[in-house]
């Protein structure tokens, strides 16, 4: 939202007042407090019809400030508001001057210059990263009296702007004006499903801005070296968090807002859907199960989109009669396959619901002012919005979904909590503009909370489309409405590197496109990168996406790609296990694993996957690929080919190939099992070791499916020697292949051997070691 004319005037319509002087300061506990005046207070007379921008500084956590700004204070808080774990301790300090006040947390402080220019500023160190100038925070009023609080924060040189949720616009958002909103938009928008008022820098520190209500971010779009934030109201919340690495940022955020649940092992499987509008049944669902076993595709999951329930009805949690007359044995059945069961649901409750009654005799519904239930007939005829601020509308719903799992259902596809209104009444009288994004929260988290209830902490997964700050906590989430073409395959990736610079783990996307049919070149390049993403699901509007619909060479993508993601498991739950503890998405973007490299910078179409493999999905018929290595030695995982980083490359690949490469001084952990991903994964599993440099070494864990250590292996090299120690063992056989180190002569050590090529360890117990003498 813009408030100037250029770089010197007001724009019409709006009047501002800004603040440039400190008038005084207090402090309170570990509160620092500044009262701006938005006027220079030469002396006492000056104090007369003054305006003041009451200023608060404090630290939930050694590392962030939050600073508050507020003009009015008697405004009530109606919330809802995000919740957030932090403890205002011991880690602060408060210092004042004659020239400044500074409050310090960590390595991180802020300093506000005393005297007639109000000026505030935040250190790393020595090092400032970003601040506020004179005028920057305002009070706005447009005519008509509607307020705003605003906020601009400074861009050095070169400073590059990300994340702000799931957004599939360019994914550096210099230049961009973004509103946080959730919409219903498809990818190929500037609305986004999950939009998160949360962004990082290149610099190393992160902005959050503690407002469920609309934010309006203009960044280096207004004012080319500022980013602006303003939301309605008198007053205006946000945090410095400092890093002072990427990575740390967004640990230090999820610290704040809450981690990635872990996903259990089996959602990293392959999920089939019945797609959206099509005709289908129990024998057409066999006859899709049945066909993937028959072709050797491991399928772990299937789901029934909308019409397991029958049209108009939505949501009323009943297997369509018609359709599936015996919906409790055809779940038995499926699960005899070794199948999970997915299905759709969503928060709107059709007049023709056999809910919709319930819901509005006992006030579980959300109103209109005049306490008459809110209805429209976009999306189901006379829709109404179940009430989550109720908690017996939320223990009613939660209701029926326990008798899906009784019956057999293992997980929700909670579509949708995009289209909430605001001109509607909430029962704990929640501010219905602040609900609009904060809905999703509870609509999930309710979904969520009923699986944790049914299968244990790590055992529960929801496939959610809207999210809002604390999303996170309850995945997996996946990208939306995408078009069947190269470009939306594009826009999709941008889209959840952005989420995952939110501190979103675990991201899925309709591989070969939502809407219409993808030619057959479109759906296997996608499988590609759809199978090497952390969640893979086949989906889509119209049409069945069951491979062979498309080709007998898709069969083959498919199957390929899948056994491949089945084998790469133990490297995966790793990731997946680094994500839920540190907040790093399992899928990166390029500049959180090589900050310091300034090429990666504005890479959207590769990414990392995990700590050690960089995909690079292929965006073309012919199989033409760009793609940039970092510097240090790479191994191409599929072919054994090691090249040096360091620049840019063009090749081209088959369908049953994509750059694919190992990151060297590092292990990948491969897994004994190319059927399904829950399995022993330390159980005969192969350590690869990548081009371990003379003087350098490298560890790998390897761990249960609950997420704990299992074994643990660390390698160190010093010249033609690489000396292994098990610093936790299973007990188990593993074994250990050397990659771009040249040939092992001989190993020495109790228990290993050297077999083909391989160190074969017979049983991995803690402190057992071994070497590898490498030939030559």
């Amino acid at each position: 939202m813009k408030f100037t004319d250029g770089n010197w005037l007001i724009r019409e319509g709006y009047s501002v007042s800004g603040a440039v002087q400190a008038y005084d300061f207090a402090v309170k506990g570990n509160t620092l407090t500044a009262y701006a005046s938005t006027a220079p207070i030469p002396g006492r007379g000056a104090t007369i019809n003054a305006q003041l921008i009451t200023v608060q500084f404090h630290s939930p956590a050694p590392g962030v400030i939050g600073v508050k700004l507020v003009h009015y204070a008697g405004v009530r808080d109606r919330g809802p508001a995000f919740q957030l774990y932090g403890n205002e301790g011991d880690h602060t300090v408060i210092e004042e001057n004659e020239q400044e006040a500074v409050l310090r947390s960590g390595n991180l402080s802020v300093v506000i210059r005393k005297g007639p220019e109000w000026s505030v500023h935040f250190y790393r160190g020595g090092e400032r990263i970003t601040g506020s100038r004179a005028k920057s925070m305002a009070h706005i009023v447009e005519d008509g009296g509607q307020a705003y609080m605003r906020e601009e924060l400074d861009l050095g040189v070169g400073e590059w702007v990300y994340g702000l949720g799931e957004r599939f616009t360019s994914f550096v958002k210099n230049g961009q004006a973004v509103d946080i909103w959730n919409q219903d938009g498809g990818t190929s928008s500037e609305q986004a499903y999950k939009n998160i008022p949360f962004y990082i820098t290149n610099k190393g520190y992160g902005v959050f801005v503690n407002q469920p209500d609309l934010v309006s971010f203009e960044v280096a779009s207004e004012k080319v070296k500022k980013v602006q934030f303003s939301v309605p109201g008198e007053s205006l919340e946000y945090f410095i968090i400092d890093g002072p690495d990427p990575k740390g940022v967004l640990d230090k955020y999820t610290n704040l807002t809450g981690k990635p649940a872990l996903p259990p092992a089996w959602t990293f499987g392959l999920w089939l859907s019945t797609s959206f509008t099509t005709q289908y049944d129990e024998d057409t669902v066999n006859s899709f199960v049945d066909g993937m076993l028959e072709r050797d595709i491991p399928l772990q999951v299937f789901h029934f989109d909308c019409f397991w329930m029958k049209g108009l009805n939505w949501t009323d949690f009943q297997w369509d009669e018609e359709v599936f007359p015996d919906p409790e044995g055809m779940l038995k059945r499926l699960k005899e396959k070794g199948l999970k069961i997915c299905v759709w649901i969503n928060p709107y409750i059709a007049q023709r619901s056999r809910l919709f009654e319930e819901g509005r005799e006992k006030g579980y519904l959300v109103k209109k002012e005049n306490g008459d239930v809110w209805q429209w007939n976009l999306w189901q005829p006379g829709m109404a919005l179940v009430d989550f601020t109720n908690p017996d509308a939320c223990e009613w719903y939660a209701g029926y979904l326990r008798e899906l799992t009784d019956m057999g259902v293992d997980s929700f596809k909670t579509d949708f909590g995009e289209r909430i209104p605001t001109d509607v009444v909430y029962f704990d009288g929640s501010d219905p503009h602040k609900m609009h994004n904060y809905y999703t929260q509870l609509y999930n988290q309710v979904v969520f909370n009923v699986l944790v209830e049914k299968f244990g902490k790590n055992e529960a997964a929801v496939f959610a489309r809207s999210a809002t700050v604390g999303g996170q906590q309850f995945p997996v989430h996946w990208g939306g409405d995408c078009y069947a073409d190269y470009e939306s395959m594009a826009e999709s990736l941008r889209g959840g590197l952005s989420l995952g610079l939110g501190g979103f783990g675990f991201w899925s996307h309709d591989i070969g496109g939502f809407e219409n049919t993808a030619p057959a070149h479109v759906f296997k390049r996608w499988l590609a990168f759809g199978l090497l993403s952390s969640h893979s699901r086949l989906h889509g509007s119209s049409s069945y996406r069951v491979p062979w619909s498309y080709d007998e060479e898709a069969v083959d993508v498919t199957r390929f790609f899948t056994k491949l993601k089945s084998r790469l498991m133990p490297y995966l739950f790793h990731t997946a296990v680094q994500a839920s503890e540190q907040g790093v998405p399992s899928m990166r973007a390029m500049f959180l694993e090589f900050p310091d490299d300034p090429a990666v910078e504005m890479l959207d179409r590769q990414y990392m996957l995990g700590d050690s493999l960089l995909v690079a999905p292929v965006f073309s018929e012919k199989g033409d690929v760009k793609y940039y290595l970092p510097q240090g030695r790479w191994t191409h995982l599929l072919t054994g080919d090691t090249v040096e980083g360091g620049s840019w490359r063009k090749e081209t690949y088959d369908f049953l190939g994509l750059p694919l490469f190992v990151r060297g001084n590092s292990f990948v952990a491969l897994g004994s099992n190319d059927a399904r991903p829950e399995y022993d994964y330390a159980d005969g599993v192969e350590l690869g070791l990548y081009t371990l440099e003379d003087g350098s070494e490298a560890s790998v864990t390897v761990r249960s499916m609950s997420g704990e250590s299992e074994l643990v292996v660390r390698a160190v090299r010093a010249g033609n020697r690489i000396d292994f120690t098990v610093v936790e063992g299973s007990g188990k056989p593993f074994s250990v292949r050397l990659h771009g180190t040249g040939a092992v002569s001989s190993v020495e050590g109790s228990g290993a051997s050297l077999q083909e090529g391989q160190i074969q360890v017979e049983a991995g117990q803690p402190a057992v070691s071994f070497s590898a003498v490498l030939a030559g």
